[in-house]
């Protein structure tokens, strides 16, 4: 397969059966020259030289937990408090379908 057509018909089939989607002809065509296009793209970006750029922020030190924000208004966090589980009974028989232990739900997808 050429560089740049790194994804196959059969793969955009495969997905497109794994994703539960009906693609036409020209659908097909449309997505595998977008992803090859994507994939190109990504194999650009992993030529870059980036032994100099520093690794982007962790979510953990953007936020600020409550005890450090007394000066700061920018807590986001709450105080990791254990607190007593819900009722199940009471959740049981607010379901609107049980089997006394689990959630029904109607079958969404057929097969």
């Amino acid at each position: 397969m050429p560089e740049t057509e790194r994804v196959s018909p059969t793969d955009i089939r495969r997905v497109a059966e794994l994703a539960n989607l009906e693609l036409t002809t020209e659908e097909e065509s449309r997505m595998r020259r977008d992803l090859n296009a994507i994939l190109d793209y990504v194999a650009q970006l992993g030529e870059l030289d980036t032994a100099q750029v520093e690794p982007m922020a962790q979510v953990s030190e953007v936020l600020v937990a409550p005890e450090e924000a007394a000066s700061e208004k920018l807590s986001v966090l709450r105080d990791d408090v254990p607190r007593p589980c819900l009722d199940r009974e009471r959740v049981m028989a607010a379901a609107p379908e049980t089997d006394g232990v689990f959630f029904k739900v109607p079958k969404v997808i057929e097969r």
